[in-house]
């Protein structure tokens, strides 16, 4: 088996259903780290700057005024996790979560969203090591319908939440330690 590779731009659906139903690996493609890297350098100048980016260094919705201290940043995006995280019902089959998260990270293998090369790289490797974050399938928040599946994708990606691993069910913490996978701390993006 071949890798499937991301960036972006070129992913089929022969590529998705390799990896959500056949189990292949996933690679970023080559340059997506140097288009990741500096989308993320523009954050971290504007962060530095002091400049007042909306979800970044400010609340959200009616709190976008107000702007959040550099060592509350952390805290605040934790939050915006665990609020978002309120799925209820029968959860998303494997290969439903495994297509999640390829697509996920695939989009941000694009390089424009400023997120940490170090994000994009644990989703991978929980895909790769057979991760699958237990993703309620319904509710949602907001206008476009995927911030509660993927929050409770991004709580196992921090320690939280629970996932499948190898058929049975583990605490966020616990699958990742089993996975070897180091779990991500939250910062701006």
């Amino acid at each position: 088996m071949e890798d499937i590779f991301v960036n972006g731009e070129n992913l089929t659906i022969e590529n998705i259903i390799d990896v959500s139903r056949n189990g292949e690996r996933v690679s970023l493609s080559e340059g997506v780290e140097e288009k990741v890297l500096k989308a993320r350098k523009v954050i971290e100048n504007a962060i530095n700057e002091n400049k007042v980016i909306y979800g970044v260094t400010t609340g959200f919705g009616k709190f976008s005024d107000v702007v959040i201290s550099e060592k509350k940043i952390k805290q605040l995006q934790k939050n915006l996790i665990m609020s978002h995280a309120c799925g209820v019902g029968k959860p998303f089959e494997k290969d439903v979560v495994r297509t999640m998260m390829l697509l996920r990270a695939n989009s941000l293998a694009k390089g424009l969203s400023g997120v940490r090369l170090k994000v994009i790289n644990t989703l991978i490797k929980m895909l790769n090591k057979g991760v699958h974050p237990i993703i309620p399938s319904q509710g949602s928040v907001g206008a476009s319908g995927d911030l509660t599946p993927l929050a409770h994708m991004a709580l196992v990606m921090i320690g939280l939440g629970e996932a499948e691993f190898n058929g049975e069910i583990f605490s966020g913490n616990e699958v990742m330690k089993k996975a070897g996978i180091e779990p991500l701390v939250l910062e701006s993006k």
